[in-house]
Order: structure tokens, then C-alpha cells, then sequence
């Protein structure tokens, strides 16, 4: 066993607690209580002392043993501390042993982070799934020890056998916990109205994944000029955020900022934040956030992608945003990384170093998820060309007689619409030579009484971009 003694100053102070297995090497234990540091100070608490205990596994009462325990159980006492904080998630029998041998509160990583989001929680959808969360972790810890939930009356008719305070106890936490998740469920019915009334404009959606702390609010602000709240804490942001984000060559995007993750998730945590992870899974695009200046960022990038698979999101395109890089002192490692990460941008969302290349990047994968389409449309049909500028990316615009052929980047969905307007590029090329022929300028020609009129649009020089980047056709 090692211990750090640390100076403080803060109301409630706390020893931490690690367990070194052969599984896991030093390095890894002195990272992932670091991190437990920050929860704590986050949390409000103050670290006082850190405690490593070497065994080959956990032991099954005492999760530490019970010697070692005891031996925390007389410094914590020597030097008044107010709790006792585990690296790891204690199953309830370990937690009511540990709690009895140190007499004082015993919380473990789990309990820690559901503390944090409690304190975080502003809305009422954040608020339904943290309390969720937290009876879900309670239920298999009650016991008498615990402040009862509700109490039965006592006095005449009452007396007897009946049911013992135990099972009240988790007789009214199932009830709670059905009730809530009820809840969610109109939640999710709320936010999957919301999807829909967006998706009818065919704007793609952007989601913002990444480790906590890794700057992804601070990127959001940027891009949106947004005000969400952006500290260095962990978990600063916890409940979603949606802002339209313009590109450039009139492409309009939804963006989401996101909570982040973090190692050891709790599993409850995740089943309660559906409603809210539902956003990343209807996500066209995840903006993958990475602190580069992080010592341990190639870990962090692990367990997200542990989370992600856990909600069955990995496989979604995805970029990588190598995100302060104004604080990464070898430019080595910014090259290293990009090279071997595809699609990936080293930015800086604090100075805004990279956002002019990331905003490319974005709109090419975007562009590349698109379909190329040649249509010609009635001009009487303003709606169609209307919808085609607000919700595609219009190439190339003609007017001919009494009808408009236009080229167009469209979603999938949006292609469906056009169906009855598509014509093959052969037909387009074949009119155009046509019309080139009996043309008596460069400009206007006067056809069978009517005017044939080339017009330049904004998307002219953009055709020429994306003929040089990904072709013609179907991208």
C-alpha cells in the first residue's frame, strides 16, 4: 500500500482508494486516480490522501481485505477525514463491510459520478434519468441502515405481521423506478417528434462525442456561437444542446453538444441517458473530440469508442478533432496523429486555429453521402426549385423556355421527392448542345419565340470544387 499525503483546505475531505491488480500496470492506477481526483474536487470535496493496496483480485467482503481496512479505518480517524472514496464500483455487500469498518461514508466511483450529475442536472429530462440512475443503484443496496423512503402508519388495524421496512422500502423504489421510466418514455416520444420536425427540412445532423474535459462545448460555442456552458471540469455540459451551424455555399447543418464520457461509465448511467444518447444514434456525422494535450488521449479515445459500441454507434461515419493543439508542445505528435487517424483535423476551439479546415473537411463528407442529381423542373413548379435551393446544394442553373434544368447535391431522402423530375445527364448534355446550336449569342438565344437564358449561380465555382475533389454520379 502507498500513500500521498496532499495539502487541503476544502470543507470535506477524502482519502481515495485504488486496488493494483497484475491485470493493471502502475501507470494505468496513477491515470485513473487522477481522474478520480477530479471528480472529487468536482463534486466539491477535497482529495487528503491517496491509498494503493496491492492484491492478486479483489476479495469478496472487503474488496481491499479487511486488515487493510482497518488500517485506513485509524488514519482516516487520526486525521479526521470525512469519507472514503473507491477507484472502482463495490458491490453492495462490500460497501455496507467497508461502511461498518470505517464508520464513515464509503462511496465508490459509481455513487461519485452520479453525485456529479445530480449537481449538473438543470433540466427536467436530465433530472428524471439522473434519479433513475441513482435508484436503479440503490435498489440492491437498501437495508435498514438506510433513511427509510416512506413509513407505515401505525395505531388501530394496523398491528401485525405485515411487511418489514426493508421491503417497503424496495417495494417504493420499484414503483419509483417504473414511474420514471415512463417518463423517459415520453421523453423519448417528445424528442422523436423534434427529430422529425427537423428531419423535414433534410438538414444533416451533427453529433459531438468525446471524453469529458476534451473541449467539446468550447468547440459548439465556436461553431455556433452558442453560450453553453464551458468549464474546465469534468462533466461541465450534461444536458444536449441542438444549434443550425451554415457551412458555406448555403449548406445548413444541425449540431449537437453532447455529455461526455469517461472510464468505468456506470452501466445504469448509460440505460438512463438513452433518451439523451438517442441524439448521437440518429447523428448523420460524429465530430469525435480529442484533448491532444492529454497525456493519456490514445485511453481516452478507447473508452469512447467503448461507449459508443455499447450503444450501438461505432460503426457511424465519424471525423476525429484533435482538439487543443495550442497546448501540445511537439508538433511531432499533431503529425503523427494525423497521419495515421483518417479524417482527422488538429484544431484550436479556444483560439480557433484549424476551424476554416475543419468546416472543409465537414462539408466533404457530407458532400460525399450525397447524391448527384440532373433535373428539369416546370418553371411553374416554384415550390420544387424553392425546396432544391433550401434544402440541396444547387451546381448549375438553366432556364429554357417553360422549364428549369438544374444540378443538384441531394440527401437520399430528399432525392425520393425529385424522383419524377430526374432526368439522365445524357438527355441534359444533348439539350444543351441543342440549344448551343440554335443560339445566336453566347447568352440569349431566341428559340421558337421563347428565350433560352444561361444564368450563374453561387454554385458555380462550388461545382468546380467538387468535380476536382469526388466526381460526377452517385457520391
Amino acid at each position: 500500500m502507498i500513500l500521498d499525503k496532499h495539502q487541503s483546505s476544502v470543507k470535506e475531505r477524502t482519502l481515495l482508494v485504488a486496488l493494483e491488480t497484475p491485470a493493471v500496470d502502475r501507470w494505468q492506477i496513477a491515470e485513473s486516480l487522477e481522474e478520480l481526483s477530479n471528480l472529487v474536487r468536482t463534486a466539491g470535496g477535497d482529495v487528503a490522501r491517496t491509498a494503493i493496496q496491492r492484491l492478486s483480485h479483489p476479495t469478496a467482503p472487503y474488496y481491499i481485505g479487511k486488515g487493510k481496512a482497518e488500517e485506513l479505518s485509524t488514519i482516516c480517524k487520526t486525521e479526521e477525514l470525512g469519507a472514503v472514496v473507491f477507484d472502482d464500483e463495490l458491490s453492495p455487500a462490500q460497501s455496507r463491510n467497508l461502511g461498518r469498518v470505517f464508520a464513515l461514508k464509503v462511496v465508490d466511483r459509481t455513487q461519485l459520478i452520479l453525485d456529479i450529475f445530480a449537481q449538473r442536472a438543470k433540466t427536467k429530462e436530465g433530472k428524471l434519468q439522473i434519479e433513475l440512475a441513482q435508484l436503479q443503484y440503490l435498489l440492491p443496496r437498501l437495508t435498514r441502515m438506510w433513511t427509510h423512503l416512506s413509513r407505515q402508519s401505525g395505531g388501530i388495524g394496523t398491528r401485525g405481521p405485515g411487511e418489514t421496512q426493508l421491503e417497503v422500502d424496495r417495494r417504493r423504489v420499484q414503483e419509483k423506478i417504473a414511474k420514471l421510466t415512463r417518463d423517459l418514455d415520453g421523453v423519448r416520444r417528445h424528442r422523436s417528434t423534434q427529430r422529425q420536425g427537423r428531419a423535414r427540412h433534410n438538414w444533416p445532423v451533427l453529433s459531438l462525442v468525446g471524453y469529458t474535459n476534451a473541449g467539446k462545448s468550447t468547440l459548439f460555442n465556436r461553431l455556433t456561437s452558442a453560450h453553453v456552458l464551458a468549464e474546465d471540469k469534468l462533466f461541465a455540459t450534461l444536458d444536449p444542446t441542438t444549434r443550425a451551424v451554415e457551412l458555406g455555399g448555403h449548406q445548413k447543418v444541425l449540431m449537437t453538444d453532447t455529455v461526455g464520457f469517461i472510464k468505468k461509465l456506470p452501466h445504469d448511467l448509460i440505460e438512463s441517458f438513452k433518451a439523451t444518447l438517442e441524439e448521437v444514434g440518429q447523428a448523420d456525422l460524429l465530430l469525435h473530440v480529442v484533448d491532444l494535450s492529454h497525456p493519456q488521449y490514445d485511453q481516452q479515445i478507447t473508452a469512447v469508442e467503448g461507449v459508443l459500441k455499447e450503444i450501438n454507434v461505432l460503426g457511424k461515419p465519424f471525423l476525429m478533432i484533435f482538439n487543443k493543439i495550442d497546448q501540445v508542445d511537439n508538433p511531432g505528435l499533431i503529425e503523427r496523429v494525423l497521419n495515421f487517424h483518417i479524417d482527422s483535423v488538429a484544431v484550436s476551439a479556444q483560439t480557433g486555429q484549424g476551424m476554416e479546415e475543419l468546416l472543409h473537411l465537414i462539408q466533404r463528407k457530407l458532400i460525399s453521402r450525397k447524391v448527384n442529381l440532373y433535373l428539369r423542373i416546370p418553371n411553374h413548379r416554384t415550390d420544387i426549385i424553392a425546396l432544391l435551393h433550401r434544402e440541396g446544394q444547387v451546381i448549375g442553373l438553366e432556364y429554357r423556355e417553360d422549364q428549369a434544368w438544374i444540378e443538384a447535391l441531394v440527401s437520399p431522402s430528399l432525392e425520393g421527392k425529385l424522383r419524377e423530375y430526374i432526368v439522365k445527364p445524357d438527355d441534359r448534355a444533348k439539350n444543351s448542345r441543342n440549344a448551343r446550336r440554335r443560339a445566336t449569342s453566347g447568352e440569349i438565344a431566341s428559340i421558337g419565340g421563347g428565350t433560352v437564358k444561361k444564368r450563374r449561380t453561387p454554385g458555380d465555382s462550388a461545382k468546380n470544387r467538387i468535380k476536382g475533389a469526388v466526381g460526377f454520379g452517385t457520391c
